[in-house]
């Protein structure tokens, strides 16, 4: 008789509860299970006898660990998303927020990416702190996804950032040395032009797998506001922006705006960050919910890792 795998990793954990909790306390069918979750019944009878084997089903759903499973069942569902990680904590500061949910997206990448994805990092300050939990990650091939600012509380740059992937798993990495705003639009298309940069952003089809940064439109929550002149600000205030996705800029609805600002940054663009097939991000702090529902509105963030708090707070807004 075959052994059921242990629920080990974020994703596998999250997604066997949310089976097991349709179908011992909801009472829906294996079949209803399968077409709900666009998986076959054979895996839906897998799951269920891995939460039994492993203990995760006994009277109750549940798990001992730091991940909220019926919260990051029911905030995919309420988002639309592929996956929703929600780590229960009472932390409130900033810093060790990012730090705490870096460990649970580290997690999320190890078990979901492969040898054969490819993976694109954008910047962030969040996507820089989850680097150091890659250790165990497969050897998949490392994209730079965007430029660098460059400024006196950022400590590392994106470049950074993918070659310390690469180093820290054997990935081979594609960089290029750029900064992330150029002045106008000119100047952006004559340096994507260049041989370097021009090599590796023709990689940006190839991605699988991205992992961006997601700010609220607003002085200290967007690294991007704050680098923009005040001219641009205003331009995208008039344009009703809320949030930015590694420089794809959203208003309230998910709606893609401030293309011509775009355009003056070295970045995946909405199409090509629209060609990824899995795009995550942690968002962190309960002020960025509606940026947060904007990129899942948008449909462009496929996957978070967030708070518990930050879920509440979305739960309370409209669906997707």
């Amino acid at each position: 008789m075959d052994v059921p795998e242990l629920v080990s990793g974020p994703a596998q954990l999250v997604l066997t509860a949310t089976v097991a909790r349709r179908y011992y306390v909801d009472g829906r069918s294996k079949v209803e299970i399968a077409d709900e979750l666009q998986i076959s019944r054979f895996k839906v009878a897998r799951l269920l006898e891995q939460a039994l084997s492993t203990g995760l089903v006994r009277i109750e759903i549940g798990h001992p660990g730091s991940i909220d499973v019926e919260l990051s069942s029911r905030l995919r569902d309420h988002l639309g998303l592929r996956t929703a990680i929600v780590v229960e904590t009472q932390e409130t500061d900033q810093s060790a927020l990012r730090s705490l949910l870096a460990r649970a997206a580290g997690e999320l990448l190890t078990e979901t990416v492969t040898a054969a994805d490819v993976l694109g990092f954008a910047w962030a300050r969040a996507v820089a702190s989850l680097v150091p939990t890659l250790g165990g990650m497969a050897a998949a091939p490392v994209v730079q996804l965007t430029g660098s600012l460059v400024r006196d509380d950022l400590t590392v740059t994106s470049t950074e950032i993918v070659r310390d992937v690469g180093r820290l798993t054997g990935g081979r990495v594609s960089c290029f040395y750029a900064p992330f705003l150029l002045p106008d639009r000119e100047t952006a298309r004559t340096l994507r032009k260049q041989a370097d940069i021009a090599k590796v952003l023709a990689r940006f089809s190839d991605v699988t797998k991205a992992v961006v940064g997601l700010g609220a439109w607003g002085a200290g929550r967007s690294t991007i506001f704050d680098a923009m002149t005040v001219k641009d600000r205003r331009a995208l205030n008039a344009a009703g922006v809320v949030a930015d996705v590694s420089g794809v800029f959203l208003d309230a609805e998910g709606r893609i705006v401030g293309r011509d600002q775009t355009a003056r940054l070295i970045c995946m663009d909405a199409a090509q960050l629209a060609g990824v097939d899995e795009v995550f991000a942690v968002p962190y702090g309960v002020e960025k919910s509606p940026a947060v529902l904007a990129a899942a509105r948008s449909g462009l963030v496929t996957s978070m890792v967030t708070h518990d708090a930050m879920a509440r707070e979305l739960l309370g807004m409209p669906a997707v």
